[in-house]
């Protein structure tokens, strides 16, 4: 995927950024020559490789979940660089605020932007918790218990109950701040059958199992509450994709490489000359296989509208020569240098030089809304050039 990204960016531009770090080229995404219809293809195909037909159109500039902002910050750093793979259950995490927008603690999410081939991991309840209201009839009560129901159709299956019991745990009366309840059994059934999606419903009760007054135990709810406090619905999920495993050089494979180069070498003293001759090592460390940065700026690109993080990321090229003999700073394969003698030995003529390309990759991360104004936090893999290499 990676190697499309690049194709595609080194065809318009040269690694530009609109705030660039020092080591970032200071060149526009988009040359001044470029056709409005070379810019949109450009511009679809980049979308396709972040998995889109066409970018969300947001309605002016959203905050996004404060809950998604941390986990973005623990599973990237500052250029959306992946930190650690394990990190993150699945490759994708989206946030869906209730629609009810109820005062009773029944909520409903919307789930149509989840595609249905994605395999569900995780699904959490998020409520925020309320300081109770002060009332002498809990003052000898420390907790209580709250549980989540699926809502059931009672009208498609017989002698099924109105709901079903997902989580039940206890929480302090007197405690306020989030709260997670796990109802992965839910969202699994809603995305096998969208029209069971009735929604949820939250019963709090005493230790001795009174229904408690919502007045006293209070969640925020939609609808009188800031957005920062909204019940929300958190989906881990995985669609599958997998990442290009690219090995890295075994420490054995340059001993046995150099020991082949030096048989090579000492039996053909013209072929080196020539190499002097021609000038191959004097600029060998400015023209040989090395990383160089590649810019990608959302905001140039137009996107910055509905991109929460990051702003941009150094996807890095790869560019030089794999001149002959390959030494070991150019992480040469053992197929990389048997090509390279051959090339150089001239033993088949329509054998070229190896490439310098990525041997090692990295994934980012994007925050982003999508059209239904969702925070989704995704991760793609492939996208950044960790290193280069004679291959």
């Amino acid at each position: 995927m990676l190697a499309l990204v690049i194709s595609l960016l080194a065809a318009f531009c040269c690694a530009a950024s609109a705030r660039p770090s020092p080591t970032y080229p200071l060149n526009t995404f988009f040359g001044e020559d470029d056709s409005p219809e070379v810019r949109s293809a450009a511009i679809k195909r980049l979308l396709e490789v972040f998995g889109m037909e066409e970018p969300p159109h947001i309605q002016g500039r959203k905050q996004p979940p404060q809950y998604m902002l941390d986990l973005y910050n623990t599973v990237a750093d500052v250029d959306g660089v992946t930190k650690d793979p394990d990190l993150l259950e699945g490759n994708i995490v989206r946030s869906f605020f209730d629609k009810l927008r109820s005062e009773q603690v029944e909520y409903k999410f919307n789930l149509s932007t989840v595609a249905t081939t994605e395999k569900v991991l995780t699904a959490e309840l998020h409520l925020f918790k309320l300081r109770p209201q002060a009332t002498l009839a809990f003052n000898r009560h420390h907790f209580c218990q709250v549980s989540v129901y699926q809502l059931l159709d009672t009208s498609r299956v017989n002698n099924t109950k109105e709901r079903k019991l997902l989580s039940s745990r206890l929480i302090p009366v007197h405690s306020t701040g989030w709260e997670v309840f796990t109802i992965t059994q839910a969202v699994r059934s809603w995305m096998s059958d969208e029209s069971s999606n009735l929604g949820l419903q939250v019963v709090v009760r005493t230790l001795g199992g009174n229904q408690v007054d919502m007045k006293l135990i209070r969640f925020a709810s939609g609808r009188n509450h800031h957005q920062s406090k909204q019940p929300m619905l958190v989906l881990f999920t995985d669609d599958g994709r997998q990442s290009t495993a690219l090995e890295s050089q075994d420490p054995s494979d340059s001993i046995a490489t150099a020991s082949l180069l030096e048989a090579v070498m000492s039996g053909s003293p013209s072929r080196s000359a020539r190499s002097l001759d021609n000038g191959e090592e004097d600029d060998e460390s400015s023209s040989s296989c090395q990383r160089l940065p590649l810019y990608v700026d959302f905001e140039e690109i137009g996107w910055s509208g509905w991109i929460v993080s990051p702003r941009g990321y150094n996807a890095y090229h790869c560019k030089g020569s794999c001149p002959f003999p390959l030494g070991q700073s150019m992480r040469a394969t053992n197929h990389a240098t048997v090509q390279s003698i051959i090339n150089a030995l001239k033993l088949i003529k329509s054998v070229e030089t190896p490439c310098c390309v990525p041997d090692k990759l990295f994934s980012i991360n994007l925050l982003y809304f999508d059209d239904e104004e969702n925070v989704v936090l995704k991760q793609y893999n492939d996208m950044v050039a960790g290193s280069c290499g004679c291959h």
